[in-house]
C-alpha cells in the first residue's frame, strides 16, 4: 500500500517564533538553526493514551472538580471536529483542554493574579474524538485575565487545546478564542498570528449546539494540516 500524499503545512499561517510584541518569546525562540531529529523518531508508537484511562465526567468540567456543588460562571458547551488536510474526520484523537476559572484564575501555583479560585473548578479535561471527529466539552466561559507583558495588559478570554496523535511526538496545542471579544484587537499573542489565519482560531456561536434553559454552544474545528490548518501555539 502506497503511502498518502500530504499537503505540505502551510507555515505562512502559524506565528513566527519570535515576536517582539509578546515578550517571553524574545526568551523562548530559538537563537540558532533547529537541529533535525532522526528520522526513525518519528515512527515511534509509543502508548499516550487508552479510553480505558478516561473518566466518565473527563469531559465535563463543571463536574470533574465539584466538591461542595457547581461552579461558578456562565456554562458553556464546546464542541467541533478534528479534521485532516481533505477535511475527512481525525477519530480516536486525545483533546486535552485547560483554562482559567470565571473570574480569570488559573488553578497552578504560579497564577497570583488577585482573583479567587473556585473550589469546585479545575479548569482541565479531555476526551477522544468519535468516529465523525467530534469532540465535545461542558464547561465555564473563562475569565480575562492581567499578564504582565505590558502596561495594562490583559490576555482575550480563551480556551488552551492540546491534540495527540498516534505518537506521543505528535502533539498539536492551540488556543480557542470567543467571538466578538474586544481585548482581540490587543492581544499581542492573538496579533502575531499572520492576519489571514486568525479567525480560524475564533470559535462559532452556534444556537443548535446550545443547550435550552442550561448551556450556551460554541463551534471550534481543529484543521491539522494544509491550506487551512489551524495555527499552533
Amino acid at each position: 500500500m502506497t503511502s498518502p500524499i500530504l499537503t505540505p503545512r502551510d507555515w505562512e499561517s502559524h506565528p513566527p517564533y519570535l515576536s517582539p510584541g509578546y515578550r517571553s518569546s524574545i526568551l523562548r525562540s530559538p537563537s540558532l538553526p533547529l537541529i533535525p531529529l532522526k528520522k526513525n523518531l518519528k515512527n515511534r508508537r509509543v502508548p499516550v493514551y487508552d479510553a480505558d484511562d478516561l473518566g466518565t465526567l473527563d469531559a465535563d468540567l463543571t463536574r470533574n472538580a465539584a466538591r461542595n456543588g457547581e461552579p461558578l460562571g456562565e456554562r458553556i458547551i464546546v464542541t467541533g471536529r478534528v479534521l485532516d488536510e481533505g477535511g475527512r474526520p481525525v477519530c480516536n484523537t486525545l483533546v486535552e483542554v485547560w483554562q482559567a476559572n470565571a473570574a480569570g484564575r488559573y488553578v497552578h501555583k504560579a497564577d497570583q493574579h488577585d482573583a479567587p479560585l473556585d473550589p469546585n473548578f479545575l479548569g482541565a479535561g479531555r476526551c477522544l474524538t468519535d468516529d465523525e471527529g467530534r469532540y465535545r466539552f461542558m464547561t465555564i466561559k473563562p475569565g480575562a485575565y492581567p499578564w504582565g507583558n505590558h502596561p495594562n495588559a490583559w490576555r482575550p478570554q480563551h480556551i488552551h487545546f492540546s491534540l495527540f496523535g498516534e505518537y506521543f511526538g505528535s502533539r498539536l496545542v492551540t488556543q480557542m478564542y470567543f467571538p466578538g471579544d474586544p481585548l482581540l484587537d490587543l492581544d499581542p499573542i492573538y496579533q502575531g498570528i499572520p492576519e489571514q489565519a486568525r479567525k480560524r482560531l475564533v470559535s462559532r456561536f452556534s444556537i443548535d449546539t446550545t443547550q435550552e434553559d442550561y448551556a450556551l454552544g460554541y463551534e471550534f474545528d481543529i484543521v491539522l494540516r494544509g491550506p487551512d490548518q489551524t495555527p499552533t501555539k
